[in-house]
């Protein structure tokens, strides 16, 4: 079983940077990280859980929630089996707990939804104002 690993969270002031790695391990014999569409969300308390932002599992093309755009960057590495988050300009209002998400290439419909089969469990960002 895929097991995803978040970490790089904390509190930072407004204005700030934080860079977020997530992990993976677990991966089933004859398929490769390489293969899984990787995705970062976040849930602030009292709301649902809304995308931020994915990679492809082929060519690595990337999406963003259109209100972060400019501030927050997804990459990869595939061989170190690790997405990232750079996230910049931090806000207030970026405070959630954020969650990797790995789907198997194909299987998520839309990368903004929740259908990813594999999930972390999180880690805090707390922005200070």
């Amino acid at each position: 079983q895929l097991q995803l690993v978040e970490s790089g969270g904390g509190l930072v002031q407004a204005g700030g940077s934080l860079r977020l790695s997530c992990v993976a391990s677990g991966i089933a014999f004859g398929r490769t990280f390489s293969n899984y569409d990787m995705a970062w969300f976040r849930q602030a308390p009292g709301m649902e859980r809304e995308f931020v932002t994915s990679i492809r599992s082929s060519g690595g093309s990337t999406y963003y929630a259109d209100s972060l755009k400019g501030r927050f960057t997804i990459s990869r590495d595939n061989a170190k089996k690790t997405v990232t988050l750079q996230m910049n300009s931090l806000k207030p209002e970026d405070t959630a707990v954020y969650y990797c998400a790995a789907g198997w290439r194909g299987s998520v419909r839309s990368l903004t939804s929740l259908e990813y089969q594999h999930w972390g469990q999180g880690t805090q960002v707390t922005v200070s104002s």
